[in-house]
């Protein structure tokens, strides 16, 4: 019987290769892009992080049958001529809660508390002092109220914080005091310190943070953005970051990725600038690993048929 070939790009593909051996299957690694190009040809499956699957290497892949994506983003699969539409396409998702909320507890402070301007005088060899704002007693709203919200409220009411929520698909979630539908996301703005954008991308809330939310947002509000670049009107942003209409802002995503060398919101001293690490974890490669191994176990049993497959009609 013959075997189904993986082919795994990941800088940790030699890890997955052996942690995911199992018979039906044979796996090869690739660390790079130009080092799966040789290996292309004769995979039927492809394993990577979604970002870094370029187009030329999927159009050199005449026998692929389904990609295992092992982000939950696959935007650029999903708009990527190559990717032909009968070939399945499935993702990595329900474990990112820890890492993205601790990066925006971690955005929140360092913004709140001016981390920054502490760096610049630890360098500088100056000493001063200002008070501390505290999480606790604070308003945080997060727009989109999925499993990572969940889990970012709780941290968030460790530090005593009240924590509202923009959705209009569910009417009351653990941890959340109060949910606004989209239509009155001003007023949740509003009434923020923080406004945490958590949504998913899609051309429903492409800039669902625009120029009249930043006007809705108090003057010393917060913004924090992990989500998509997209989710957030750059050039309303830069405005009102310039003015000072807005306090700050954490930013984690950007509409251009990598950010530009010469983008403003590397200069401005109220901006936090991260290089779309939310995701990101030590532990990344365990959270991910029980997903795909069970869908490989799934592929072998049903083939294509039987994976939690990404409708791909969908438009990122």
């Amino acid at each position: 019987m013959s075997s189904t070939n993986v082919l795994i790009l990941d800088e940790h593909a030699d890890w997955y290769a052996e942690a995911l051996a199992r018979p039906g299957y044979r796996f090869t690694a690739a660390r790079t892009a130009e080092e799966a190009m040789p290996l292309a040809a004769d995979a039927q499956v492809l394993i990577g992080l979604a970002p870094r699957i370029p187009a030329d290497l999927v159009a050199a892949m005449p026998r692929l049958d389904w990609v295992q994506a092992l982000t939950t983003g696959v935007d650029n699969l999903l708009a990527m001529e190559a990717l032909p539409p009968q070939v399945a396409l499935t993702s990595c998702g329900g474990f990112h809660g820890p890492q993205m909320s601790e990066l925006a507890v971690m955005l929140m402070l360092a913004c709140a508390r001016r981390l920054p301007a502490m760096i610049a005088d630890q360098q500088a060899g100056n000493w001063n002092r200002w008070e501390q704002p505290l999480l606790r007693d604070k308003t945080v709203c997060i727009i989109g109220l999925g499993s990572i919200a969940e889990y970012l409220a709780g941290l968030c009411r460790a530090f005593g914080m009240r924590v509202t929520g923009v959705s209009d698909g569910r009417r009351e979630a653990p941890g959340i005091d109060r949910i606004y539908p989209r239509a009155n996301i001003k007023d949740a703005a509003a009434e923020a310190d923080f406004l945490v954008v958590l949504v998913p991308y899609s051309a429903r809330t492409h800039h669902i943070v625009d120029a009249d939310v930043l006007a809705a947002m108090k003057p010393s509000g917060i913004l924090v953005n992990i989500a998509r670049g997209g989710c957030v009107d750059e050039e309303a942003l830069l405005a009102a970051l310039r003015e000072g209409r807005i306090a700050g802002a954490g930013l984690d995503v950007f509409a251009t990725e990598p950010l530009p060398p010469d983008s403003p919101f590397r200069r401005l001293p109220n901006v936090i600038v991260t290089p779309h690490i939310g995701g990101y974890a030590d532990v990344y490669r365990q959270q991910a690993l029980p997903i795909v191994a069970a869908n490989l176990d799934a592929y072998a049993k049903g083939g294509a048929a039987a994976l939690p497959l990404i409708e791909r009609g969908a438009k990122p």
